[in-house]
This record gives structure tokens, sequence and C-alpha cells, in this order.
């Protein structure tokens, strides 16, 4: 028999002495003579085991329901009197015989009042543990006294004492239990210095009896989670996760939560998790009220803002692994012969031990494990993790062009070629050859595309991010500005958070929609624009990926800003020597062509944009007729281009003779 095993044999053969003991004094006060000798030593018996056991150690539930909420021994037999009717048929009988009234087959007041010696009237006040912890409820009718109402035991506190220790019902579907830290599961040492912080804290003995609030800081939730998981495991704690928003608004309502929470933190080794990264309106004061009024190990994550609390806090900042701890994590899951890959896999993804944890798992639960084939899959794996955030805020771009399929002048192919380069080797860069210890303002790549509409911007991020196997946003910014104080960067600080894991390309077009030239700051909302720009480009160089900003003004854009940014790249018009050769590529293998005079297309002064739009539309026209793509349905689709844009129309590029072209 083990010690759990045994202290429930010995809090039942309690219960049992404290039922016969109650049950015999109820039948001393209903029928004092015909009480028999027998009865009075069995009295004296159960009283005898009751204070033997009461002595031991761990001692019954009882005692450790007194030792927790405070109860006196006179509050203790109250609350054995409202049990024993839960437990045994024969006491509510014995109940009305000894108040002389048949309709009073229940304790009250008057009744313990009457049966026990070390009787007090103010242990029905509420704020005495009866009534404070909700111990026991009053059923009180209209113009009954309190005294003479019926008392009942709390469902919670009955079952307690029974030796089924559980979280309250009421509690339950409001509580996620998180799962409990794996006693051998490690984490990486930045982390694991902030579980021995936090944990030396709430051991510290002005800690004990008022801990103080840890304010987990950061954007990553599962690493947040993941350290208060092992906190509490440390502390031999189970932990509760509650959004904020399901906390009781209601003032009564929450009076009743925070009481039972209080009242399970002192029966169950528990914390709390609160989930407050997104509070709103009154969600703030109902926040404050509960952690004001509530004691225990509570957890509360507030994603960056550090809420000021009435009451001792303990402000944490959690971040993701660093990038060495990631390669090792990704090393110890995927196996050692993955050393390149897990390297190439750390330099790219920003992602929690959890998510490594889960993505290398998964992997390599499937057929083919050679090292190429996973390192493939594994990737993949990481950008299918890294999307459902981001998708919810901004388009993702399906990237298929490649750098074969782009026409621009050389200097500008170098430029991108050598923004897709640092993308690349950033890991080496910043991480093995130190320069991270050099880069005030932040690790990210940022660069300006300028240049006017359907110039190549687009898909020049497209070949980078297929170049790259990363995944492809883009932002139009003038919808993500608002009117709004405040609420611009709102919608930046959600849109960086979310594409900081899997480090995706953000596209943010219309850049002059925040960008243009600064003026004298007039009014409040002049400065705030600007506090606006800032917050973006301070999260372009924070930013572990490459933020891509396109704009067709680039002269309207401040110098101040374009100085902060990494890399400037011009698009320009194309020349007809580089029109000529988006000709040339413009057209699928597959699509059947006769007689293409690329030479005479390139004359149409026209972007790529406008030409893939006529070779598309020319493709339709043919597939109508049913031949293959001719010069004149190409030189008609131009024609429907050029009026589209606006744009005049010299009859002569449009006159077109096989002989004389």
């Amino acid at each position: 028999m083990n010690d759990l095993e045994h202290w429930h044999k010995s809090n039942e053969q309690y219960l049992k002495a404290a039922l016969t003991w109650l049950r015999l004094s109820l039948l001393q006060f209903a029928e004092p003579e015909n009480v028999s000798p027998s009865a009075e030593e069995d009295l004296k018996k159960a009283a005898a085991t009751m204070a033997v056991a009461e002595a031991t150690n761990p001692p019954p539930a009882m005692v450790i329901l007194g030792q927790r909420l405070g109860l006196s021994h006179f509050e203790q037999q109250v609350l054995l009197l409202c049990t024993a009717i839960e437990l045994d048929i024969r006491i509510a009988s014995l109940c009305a015989r000894v108040q002389e009234d048949l309709h009073r087959p229940y304790p009250t007041f008057a009744l313990a009042l009457t049966l026990f010696e070390e009787a007090s009237w103010d242990v029905l006040s509420p704020e005495r543990p009866l009534r404070y912890w909700r111990l026991i409820e009053i059923n009180q009718p209209a113009a009954q006294p309190l005294t003479t109402s019926a008392l009942r035991a709390d469902e919670r506190i009955v079952n307690f004492l029974k030796g089924l220790n559980y979280l309250d019902d009421r509690l339950a579907p409001l509580l996620i239990p998180l799962e409990a830290a794996s006693s051998q599961e490690q984490l990486p040492p930045s982390q694991q210095s902030l579980v021995n912080s936090i944990i030396n804290n709430l051991q510290k003995p002005a800690a004990r009896h008022n801990p103080p609030v840890i304010q987990l800081l950061g954007s990553d939730v599962a690493s947040k989670q993941l350290v208060a998981s092992h906190c509490a495991q440390a502390l031999g704690l189970y932990l509760y996760r509650i959004p904020v928003q399901l906390l009781p608004a209601q003032t009564a309502d929450l009076e009743t939560f925070v009481r039972l929470w209080q009242r399970e933190s002192l029966l169950l080794p528990i914390a709390l998790y609160i989930d407050a990264r997104e509070l709103e309106g009154g969600q703030t004061s109902t926040l404050y009220r509960f952690i004001l009024r509530s004691q225990g190990v509570i957890f509360l994550d507030t994603r960056d803002i550090q809420l000021e609390l009435n009451r001792p806090t303990l402000p944490v900042d959690i971040a993701k692994p660093k990038p060495t701890e990631q390669q090792a994590a990704w090393l110890q899951f995927l196996g050692t012969a993955s050393s390149k890959s897990s390297a190439l896999l750390a330099g790219q993804f920003n992602l929690s031990l959890t998510a490594i944890e889960q993505i290398a798992l998964n992997e390599l639960q499937k057929t083919s494990n050679d090292s190429g084939s996973l390192h493939k899959r594994v990737w993949e794996a990481c950008l299918v993790y890294t999307r459902p955030q981001l998708d919810a805020l901004a388009r993702r771009v399906e990237s298929k062009a490649t750098w074969d399929d782009i026409v621009l002048p050389q200097e500008a192919m170098d430029l991108l070629r050598q923004t897709a380069n640092q993308v690349q080797q950033r890991s080496i860069v910043y991480e093995n050859w130190g320069f991270h210890r050099q880069m005030n303002r932040g690790l990210g790549i940022s660069a300006l595309f300028a240049g006017e509409s359907g110039t190549g911007k687009t898909m020049a991020a497209e070949v980078i991010a297929n170049d790259l196997q990363l995944n492809l946003y883009r932002i139009d910014l003038s919808a993500v500005v608002s009117k709004y104080i405040g609420e611009t960067e709102k919608n930046l600080r959600r849109l960086f958070d979310a594409a900081e894991d899997g480090g995706a390309i953000l596209f943010f077009d219309e850049a002059d929609a925040l960008f243009g030239k600064r003026s004298e700051v007039k009014d409040s909302h002049d400065r705030y624009a600007n506090i606006e720009i800032n917050y973006l480009l301070q999260r372009m160089e924070a930013y572990r990926g490459l933020a891509i900003l396109a704009t067709n003004m680039k002269s309207a854009l401040d110098t101040a800003f374009m100085r902060r940014l990494r890399f400037i790249i011009d698009f320009p018009f194309p020349s007809i020597a580089e029109r000529k050769g988006i000709w040339q590529r413009v057209f699928p293998p597959e699509t059947p062509t006769t007689d293409l005079d690329c030479d005479r297309l390139a004359r149409l002064n026209l972007t790529g944009g406008s030409i893939h739009n006529i070779a598309l539309n020319a493709a339709f026209l043919a597939a109508r007729e049913g031949t293959p793509v001719t010069m004149p349905l190409i030189l008609n689709a131009a024609r429907t281009e050029l009026r589209k844009l606006e744009k005049p129309i010299n009859e002569a590029d449009f006159r077109y003779s096989p002989l004389t072209n």
C-alpha cells in the first residue's frame, strides 16, 4: 500500500468515526432516555478515533481543510453536520427529531448552536470562512430566520472531505489545462535561466503568502507557456490557462469566481496563466480587480505591455530560443546527420522549442528519411506552420517567377541578387562571424523597389521568394494606415509578430501612403504620422527576414527615411532591348505561336506588366479562333491595352504585313 492509498484508508476511518460520533450525539439530544451504555461507549470510541487520526501526518481531509481555510473547531463541526446529511441517510430524521419539527430534516445554525459545545454566533458572518469560502449554502426563504434556515455543504467540499480532490466544476469550463512540462524535456539555456530566476523569486519568504504576479512579456506565446509550465512543474503545481475575455465582467460574478479560484488554489497545487494579450475596453478593469483580489501563483501574458498592478509583480521578457539554441534543437530532434540542415533551418526560421519538436517528429514519421528529402519536407513544413497567422493579415503571393523570367538593367539585377544573397547568408555573417554585436538597429534586411507600375517590382519580389523558397506576402500600406491614432502601429505590430516565425518576405506596396515627404509638424496628426513611419522602420530593421517597400513615386519619399534602408533598387521604364527580352519570354513554351516579330513588338512603348497583359489577352483571342498566337492578334490586344491605359495610339505601330514588316 503506497502513501496515498494509506491516507485514503485513514481518511475513510476518520470520516466513519466522525459520522458515528455525530449520529450518536444527535441521538443523545433526540432521545436522551433511550441511549444505551453501549451507545455511550461507541460515542467515546468514535471521539478517540477522531483524536488519533487528527494527530497523524498527513491528517484527515477535514483537518487539512481547516488549516488551509482557517476554520475554527466549531466551524469544522458545522461543516461536518452539513456533510453528514449527504453521506448518512439516518442523519436527516435525527435532525428533524432534535429540532422537534418533522418539516426540518436538515441542518440549521440553531441545531449547531444546540449540539456543539464551542458554539459561536459569529461563524455565520459573511467574512468568516464558512460563508466567505462558499463552504456552505444557506437556503433562507422570505421571512424565515437565519438560524432556522437550511444549511447545505458545497458539493466540491463534500467530495474533498471524502478524499476526492479535483477542480471545482464551476471553474472547469473556463480553465484550460496546460500540458505539464516533461521532467526529461530540456529547455534552452536562455529560457532555463528565466525559469530559475522566476522560481527563486517565488520561493523567497516574502512571496510565500503574497507571491508576485509573473508578467510574461514578448510575442511568442509558445515560449511563454513553456517557461510557465516548467516553473509550475518545478514548484509541483498544475497550470491552468484562462483567456481574459472569460473573466466575469459583472461584479458579483467576478467575486464568486475570485473566491472559488482562491479556494481552489488553497485546496489544490495549481497556478493560473491569464492570456491577456488582447485587452479591450472594460476587460482591463476586470483583470485589475481579479488580480487585486486573488492570491496564489499567477502568470500574466500581456504581450509587450507591462501593466501597473497594485500588488507585487515580476516582469519577465521571454523570447524564442537563440539561433544557436534553435540549431541545437533541430539537431537533437532530426539527428546528427542533419547538421547542415539544422543550421539552414535555424538561420531562416525563428521557432519555439515546441514548434521545432512538433515539426521534426511529424516529418520523421514519414516514409523517406534520406537527408535531402527530409530537409525539403521539414523546410516546407516550416513554411506551412508559419502561414496561418499571417494569412489572416496579408495576401500570400504564389512565387513562380525565376531569375530567367525577369528583364532589368544589369545594375538592378545585381542589387536583387545581393539582396537575396544577404537573406540567404545572414546567419553566417550575423551569428557565426559576430556582426550581430555591431548591428545597433537590428538584423533586418530592408529594400526599396522604386518604379512606375508594371516595371517588375512585384515580379522581382516573387523571384527572390522563389529562389530562397520562402513565403511572400503583399501588404497594401494604404490599407494598413488608419486615421485613428495608434491603430496603424497596432496593425503593423500584428503583422510583424505574425511574420517573425517564418521570416517571410514582406512586400509593402503603396509605400508613399505612409512615407511621403515630412513636412513641418503642425498638429498632433502630423506628429503621429511620423511616429507611425518610425515604428515601421524600427520593425523593418529588427525583422529577421526581408522587408520590401514598393513605390511609384520615389521622389515623394523623405531622404532621411531612405537612408535607413539597406538597398534602394530602381525599376526604370524598360528600354527597347529590355522590352524585346520581355517579349521573348512572355509566352510559355506550350503556347502555339506563329511568326512573332519581337523587334517590332519592342517598339511599342509598354512596361513589362502591360506586355504580360497583352500576351495573355492575345492568347485568349487565339484560343477563341482556334489558331496559334499571331502578330495581328497581339497588336489587337496591344491596342486594347493602350486604350485602357489612356495612352495615345500611333496607327503606324499597328500596320502589320508579314511581307512588309
